[in-house]
């Protein structure tokens, strides 16, 4: 075999000379609307330049490509071919650009979740990601609010805001929460009545802005009244636990934010956690399997958050 041949034959056909793209999309068009007028409608161009492009693609190949008859126009067998394959041209054009576009979209995620979720759970959990999946590059956002702004691929978001429509959603995990104080002072916040634990009057009260129902809803679950004459109010989520950590009061936590420290032995929940009627979910604007990397983060999210229900 002469490999040398083939090489030069390849090379000979890379050299081959092609029209202009602009007349054959000119071309392409006029064949597909049979008309040079619609044509150009359809490439916002004139009937003029259109028209113009097309005979020039004529004298360049020297044969007609359409008939003119009555202000009309008629692809001629040359003509049709030449779309034929025009149109599967570009059509392969169009595929590898998706492709292409949709292998960028395979290495980098915006990821938009609540600051203290992002803080306690997600960021610890990333290095999980990096090495199931290293190719990924997740680029996270602290954000409330709507459920997906501007430039963010997916969230993490309750049920609690509006989603809008055109947005995938999987659910990840039900909310749980509970009282939580520092180890420590569980004797000086936390008594005992009927052999039930309960919530002395003297106990600090943690509030927080991003969540002033906290308190009332898990109180309205369990059906709990609170008679504490202290208070305080924090401006964000994780201030309040923080204030819990560094002894300051009694905070309402959510296990999936407050697990560790409980297994450490940090913090101690007297009164364990309920489901506050409150659902997480992972919410993209397109089809998670429309690319490898949403398919991976979210089978990966999945996961994590199958785990953080035990």
């Amino acid at each position: 075999m002469n490999s040398h041949g083939i090489g030069e034959a390849d090379s000979r056909k890379s050299k081959r000379k092609l029209p202009s793209l602009h007349a054959l999309r000119c071309m392409e068009a006029a064949v597909r609307e049979e008309s040079f007028t619609r044509a150009a409608e359809s490439l916002h161009l004139t009937h003029g330049a259109v028209s113009r492009a097309v005979r020039l693609l004529e004298e360049e190949l020297g044969v007609p490509l359409f008939e003119r008859r009555n202000r009309r126009v008629f692809a001629t067998a040359a003509g049709r071919k030449l779309a034929e394959a025009v149109s599967l041209g570009f059509e392969l054009v169009a595929n590898a650009c998706e492709e292409l576009r949709e292998a960028s979209d395979d290495t980098t995620l915006t990821l938009a979740c609540e600051p203290t979720l992002m803080m306690r759970w997600l960021i610890p959990n990333l290095p999980s990601l990096q090495n199931f999946r290293p190719q990924i590059n997740v680029h996270l956002v602290a954000a409330s609010g709507p459920a997906l702004g501007s430039g963010v691929d997916m969230a993490i978001r309750r049920n609690d805001v509006e989603w809008g429509t055109g947005i995938e959603a999987v659910k990840l995990f039900e909310e749980r929460v509970g009282p939580v104080c520092r180890s420590d002072l569980v004797n000086r916040y936390f008594g005992k009545r009927h052999g039930l634990p309960y919530t002395k009057a003297a106990a600090p009260i943690l509030h927080t802005r991003t969540r002033e129902s906290a308190w009332d809803t898990w109180s309205s679950i369990t059906r709990t009244s609170l008679q504490n004459t202290s208070e305080e109010t924090f401006e964000h989520f994780y201030f309040s636990l923080q204030a819990a950590s560094a002894g300051l009061g009694v905070a309402i936590g959510p296990w999936l934010l407050v697990r560790d420290e409980i297994k450490s032995g940090q913090l101690a929940a007297p009164m364990g956690f309920v489901e506050d009627g409150s659902t997480y979910f992972l919410v993209s604007r397109r089809p998670f399997v429309s690319s490898p990397a949403r398919t991976a983060v979210r089978d990966w999210l999945h996961e994590l958050a199958s785990s953080a229900r035990d």
